[in-house]
């Protein structure tokens, strides 16, 4: 392995001033064409208050102006690593300790549980606790539910279980009459609450807890009401889907709300049980009522673990380990912060990857049912980590020309579906189940986003239309990691998420305040560093007369910010700064050997520094290259002038394409490659494929705005997505070559991608949010 090499920046972090004797335009609008008096105008029509920023940005200051400009609001240097490091303890301290995964109580699962009569005949019940832990928590207007989300479904269906436990041991009577008041008052807004927000099951479980209520003599309550009756019906239609014969055979999603079917051959479904904790599909209530009709010991067990983990009451389902790690995983990548907890990621889905089954998996372990949801997140994050998936698990889910979430299920799922969608895009060639799946998923959200359809029933989060249309809007090829933090930052509802299932209820592991504040640091920090090193850029760009090449100020932003969105991680500045100056240097090698008519080896002379460098911009091209090349030390300066000397062959040659240099160079640089690796077959393979994807999409990306045929840009479309699928491929598959090197050709070619299918408003819109506006 070769040695990390050291690069001579005097970088310095946007939390310590220095002085630079130099003037440079503010960092919000250093795009400014200083030529004319006139700026160049971006294509996004931002708000007032930006729209007056960049007007008071047009005037060139001193470097310490602009300084005083971009600290003004920053933190000191060690109060933000404190904050950082207090944060980074506390979620390394939440992932390690996940255990069965954190959730909060139901007062439904716990009623059902209060209903075990005492196993020695008295007439009390055999757990009490949950009848004192359901008196505790009742909501000052006489409802159990989320206190924070005041949705009818939630709070009748724990209301009413709630009412039934007390009335049928004949305890806490004002309590129990106050919650009577509140069904009988509040059952009519059952009417005016959108069924997208009904709770899981509720029009199985629902039925059921009335028709309990009506025999314990509960006479007050609105049984006859139309939305009760209606209710009712959508629920023998759902029975009605799933026979009773079926459940009794496999495991469907029915039966993970069993306690709201009569008449089941209990004796027979107890093989359909989870053998390994004695839970069906981990719900409590279910497994309850098994309980009375069997009792089965191992649900027994069951119940007695979950009383005793929940201080005398229960969840609305667990565990919820898997469900938990991958769900975790996913909110720390998406924002970001996911390179402080590398081992704890890798330990969460080792421990995913030992449940998986060929049919997927399920929210928890041992698991003889699987769902779409999880399966497409543990599916996409077990591929990207290197292990060997086979994407005919989806066959589980594909009905006809449609895939379901769950068996027997009446209605889709958007944030499944959506899952489904980004689980696709990790394609590999020849996997024609994820093509049907991309191909369903992408036409269901359409459809959704059309019809303004985007509430979902498995989750409340105030972000997930914007999210899904941003996700529509930016595939994985195109969304570059810094892009997708800034907007998933937006899109983050932490503790704002409320998930359904039979009742709402919060994971702390998934919905976490700690990871969003933790995520505004970082990007905070990573921000302030690339706005200095944007200001260093700037003085490189005007010392080395680039402009004279018709290089932009804005071509330089453009090649800045693909680096700084690739690479943001503050320690790898090294490698960032060399992308976006090698990038740019290519740009100026072209542009006078377009010109220059000596032969090759006179160029190559020029490269080398042992031939006439001449005048002019022949001169500053080379001087410019030369002085990137000696800023490593001896052995590192070899290798990228090796490097370059090829990359110069291939140009003559008209074979050259820049990104195989650009991905050389950066692993060069970060150290991780030798000559030994340079030599292997399979990095010879990633540059031969980088450069024949990034030749095609640097055509598309320069044939933009211009009259192509449909059918000619049909077929090159289709190219290089076969292409990016082979990329794929030889990226996440496990191989002799470290992943690290075989991410950064895949980080190049991905800004090609993004130049050359986002539309150039969008990337103003985009540069701006990642290099310059404030998060948080």
């Amino acid at each position: 392995m070769a040695s990390t090499p050291t690069l001579n920046l005097s970088i310095t972090t946007p939390f310590v001033r220095t002085k630079i004797p130099a003037k440079i335009s503010l960092p919000a609008c250093s795009w400014l064409d200083r030529s004319s008096s006139r700026h160049v105008e971006l294509n996004h029509k931002f708000c007032r208050k930006l729209e007056l920023k960049v007007a008071m940005c047009r005037a060139s200051l001193d470097v310490q102006q602009v300084r005083d400009e971009v600290y003004s609001n920053a933190q000191p240097h060690e109060l933000v690593d404190k904050k950082i490091e207090e944060r980074v303890k506390y979620v390394k301290n939440l992932l390690s300790t996940m255990d069965d995964g954190r959730i909060n109580w139901s007062a439904y699962d716990t009623a059902w549980i209060s209903l075990i009569k005492d196993f020695e005949g008295r007439d009390c019940p055999q757990f009490p606790s949950t009848l004192e832990r359901i008196a505790e928590n009742q909501l000052p207007d006489g409802s159990w539910g989320d206190k924070d989300f005041d949705c009818s479904y939630d709070r009748i269906i724990n209301t009413l279980a709630c009412v039934v436990a007390l009335t049928t041991w004949n305890v806490h009577p004002e309590i129990n009459q106050k919650g009577i008041r509140y069904l009988k008052e509040n059952m009519r807004k059952l009417e005016e609450t959108p069924t997208v927000l009904m709770t899981c099951a509720f029009e199985v479980v629902f039925p059921a807890l009335l028709k309990k209520a009506r025999n314990l003599g509960i006479h007050d309550l609105p049984y006859d009401m139309p939305i009760v009756k209606e209710i009712c019906k959508i629920g023998d239609e759902k029975l009605a889907r799933i026979p009773k014969k079926m459940m009794e055979k496999e495991t469907t999603s029915l039966m993970y709300a069993a306690e709201g079917v009569e008449n089941l051959d209990w004796e027979r479904l107890l093989k359909l049980r989870t053998p390994e904790n004695g839970s069906f599909l981990s719900s409590p209530a279910a497994t309850v009522v098994a309980f009375m009709h069997t009792k089965d010991e191992d649900c027994l067990r069951y119940i007695k673990y979950l009383l005793n983990k929940f201080n005398g009451g229960a969840p609305n389902v667990y565990p919820v380990d898997l469900w938990s790690r991958l769900w975790a995983t996913d909110r720390l990548q998406r924002l970001g912060i996911s390179r402080y907890f590398e081992s704890e990621i890798k330990d969460l889905l080792s421990y995913v990857h030992s449940y998986w089954t060929d049919i997927g998996v399920y929210c928890t372990r041992d698991s003889k049912y699987a769902d779409i949801d999880d399966t497409s997140m543990g599916f996409r994050l077990l591929r990207v980590q290197g292990y060997n998936m086979d994407a005919n698990v989806f066959k589980y889910f594909q009905k006809d020309d449609k895939f379901v979430c769950l068996g027997g299920q009446m209605n889709g799922s958007a944030t499944a579906t959506y899952n489904l969608y980004r689980a696709a895009q990790y394609q590999f060639p020849g996997e024609q189940i994820l093509e049907d799946a991309r191909k369903f998923s992408q036409q269901f959200l359409q459809e959704s986003i059309d019809t303004n359809n985007l509430l979902d029933k498995w989750v409340i989060s105030p972000h997930i239309p914007e999210e899904m249309r941003f996700g529509m809007e930016m595939t994985w090829y195109s969304c570059l990691p810094r892009i997708e933090a800034s907007y998933y930052l937006q899109h983050y509802g932490a503790t704002e998420d409320v998930w359904l299932g039979k009742t709402f209820f919060r994971m702390e592991e998934i919905s976490n305040e700690n990871y969003r504040e933790l995520a505004i640091l970082d990007f905070s920090k990573c921000q302030a560093q690339h706005q200095t090193e944007w200001i260093h850029m700037q003085e490189w760009y005007e010392s080395n007369n680039v402009k004279e090449f018709g290089i932009s100020r804005k071509d330089l932003l453009f090649a800045y910010f693909l680096a700084a969105a690739s690479i943001f991680e503050t320690e790898r500045a090294k490698e960032r700064i060399l992308w976006a100056r090698s990038k740019i240097i290519c740009k100026m090698v072209k542009s006078f050997l377009e010109k220059e008519t000596g032969s090759l080896e006179h160029k190559i002379a020029f490269l080398t520094g042992s031939g006439d460098k001449g005048n002019g911009p022949v001169n500053n091209a080379m001087a410019t290259l030369h002085q990137l090349l000696g800023e490593f030390d001896g052995y590192i300066s070899i290798q990228l002038e090796n490097a370059w000397a090829a990359w110069l062959t291939k140009l003559e040659q008209g074979e050259a394409n820049d990104g195989e240099l650009l991905a050389t160079t950066i692993n060069i640089c970060g150290g991780r490659v030798n000559q030994d690796t340079l030599s292997h077959n399979e990095y010879k393979a990633l540059s031969d494929l980088t450069n024949k994807i990034c030749h095609n999409l640097a055509q598309i990306q320069n044939d933009k705005g211009d009259e192509i045929k449909d059918s000619k840009r049909s077929e090159r479309d289709k190219e290089v997505e076969q292409d990016m699928q082979a990329l794929a491929k030889l990226v996440f598959e496990e191989s002799d070559l470290e992943r690290s090197i075989k991410q950064t050709f895949l980080a190049v070619v991905r800004t090609y991608y993004y130049g050359a299918y986002i539309a150039a408003e969008k990337i103003d819109v985009h540069m701006f949010k990642v290099l310059f506006k404030p998060v948080g």
